[in-house]
C-alpha cells in the first residue's frame, strides 16, 4: 500500500478535525489527545474522567477525539493530532508499514467480540461458502485480518472473495439491505449486526486466530514525554482491571458514552477482555504474523519488524 492510499483510509469528520491540532512540541504538556471507538477500556477511561482526574493536578487537559474505525486513527496519530489511542491488530501493520510515527505502547489479547456475520436465512453455513460472496470490511482494520486468516482456514484465498470496502457505520446499512453477503465487524457493531440487523454469526474469531488490539502513541509523544506515557498506560490498566470486575456498569458507561442501546453494549461487555498489559514477545511474534501475512499477499509494500516499533519506557 502506497502512502497516498493509506491517506485515503483517513475518512470522517473527527479526523478531519483533529488534523488542524498542532502536534505537541518538546516541552512541557499542556494538553493530551486520546483516541477513541465506541467501544474498549478507553471509553471506560473516558466515562470515569480518570485521565482528567490523574492529569488535572499537573496542569494537563485532556482531550477525546472519536473515530469510527481504527485506519483513520492511525493518520491522525501520524500527523501528530492524536498521542494516544486504542485499535485492533491491522491498522498499526498499515500504518507502519506506511512509515507512519507511531509505537506500541501496550497490549490487549482480545478474546471474543468480533467476528463474520452471514443474515440468518443466509444459505453460507460454513467458512467454504465464502466463496465468491461479497464480503463488507474495513479496509486495513482488525476485520481485514480476519477476514484474511478465516479463508486460508478453509483453503480459499483473498481473490476467491469480492472484498467491499466498508467503515463499520456504512457496512451496517449494507448487511442489512442484502448488499453484501457477510460482514467482518467488531464490538459493538457485531453485537449491532448479531441482534438488530438480522445477523447469525458464522465464525468468532477466536475460533480461527489469536487477536490482540493495542494501545498506540504517536512516536514523538513517547519519545519526549515517556513518563506522561507511563502514566497514561498505568491509569487505563486500572480501568481495565476495574472494567473485569464490574460488567453490568462497563455496559452502562459504554452506553452513556457512545450512544449504543445499554442491550447491545450489555452483550459487548460481557464477553470482552478488559486487560491492559505491556506488548510481550507472544503478542509481537502473533502481531508479526499479521504483518508477514499482509505482505505475502501484498497488501501492504514491503516486510516490516514489529519489535521495531514497541516502545519501553526508558525509566522502567
Amino acid at each position: 500500500m502506497q502512502r497516498r492510499d493509506f491517506l485515503k483510509l483517513s475518512i470522517g469528520t473527527a479526523a478531519a478535525a483533529v488534523f488542524a491540532s498542532p502536534a505537541i512540541a518538546q516541552g512541557a504538556v499542556k494538553e493530551i489527545r486520546i483516541g477513541y471507538q465506541k467501544t474498549g477500556v478507553l471509553v471506560i477511561t473516558r466515562q470515569q474522567a480518570a485521565l482528567e482526574k490523574h492529569f488535572s493536578p499537573q496542569g494537563i487537559e485532556v482531550k477525546w477525539i472519536e473515530f469510527s474505525s481504527g485506519p483513520p486513527m492511525m493518520e491522525a496519530m501520524n500527523v501528530g493530532s492524536v498521542d494516544f489511542g486504542a485499535v485492533g491488530d491491522s491498522p498499526p501493520v498499515f500504518a507502519q508499514a506506511a512509515g507512519a510515527a507511531i509505537v506500541y505502547a501496550a497490549g490487549q489479547p482480545i478474546t471474543n467480540g468480533q467476528g463474520i456475520l452471514v443474515p440468518k436465512e443466509s444459505p453460507i453455513r460454513d467458512i467454504a461458502d465464502l466463496k465468491g460472496k461479497r464480503i463488507g470490511f474495513t479496509k486495513g482494520s482488525s476485520a481485514h485480518n480476519v477476514v484474511v486468516q478465516t479463508l486460508e482456514k478453509a483453503g480459499l484465498t483473498y481473490a476467491d472473495i469480492t472484498p467491499v470496502y466498508l467503515t463499520p457505520p456504512d457496512a451496517g446499512p449494507a448487511f442489512a439491505n442484502g448488499s453484501i453477503e457477510a460482514w467482518a465487524i467488531w464490538d459493538p457493531y457485531f453485537a449491532i449486526g448479531e441482534t438488530k440487523q438480522n445477523g447469525r454469526i458464522l465464525i468468532n474469531a477466536r475460533e480461527v486466530t489469536k487477536t490482540n488490539s493495542f494501545y498506540i502513541a504517536n512516536r514523538e509523544f513517547a519519545k519526549n514525554h515517556g513518563a506522561i506515557l507511563q502514566q497514561i498506560v498505568d491509569v487505563t490498566t486500572a480501568a481495565g482491571k476495574w472494567a473485569e470486575q464490574h460488567r453490568d456498569e462497563v455496559a452502562k458507561s459504554l452506553a452513556a458514552i457512545t450512544g449504543v442501546p445499554l442491550d447491545i453494549q450489555t452483550v459487548a461487555a460481557n464477553r470482552a477482555n478488559f486487560v491492559v498489559g505491556p506488548v510481550t514477545d507472544d503478542i509481537i511474534a502473533t502481531q508479526q504474523g499479521v504483518a508477514d501475512r499482509f505482505h505475502k499477499l501484498g497488501l501492504i509494500p514491503k516486510p516490516i519488524v514489529i519489535r521495531d516499533i514497541v516502545w519501553r519506557n526508558p525509566a522502567a
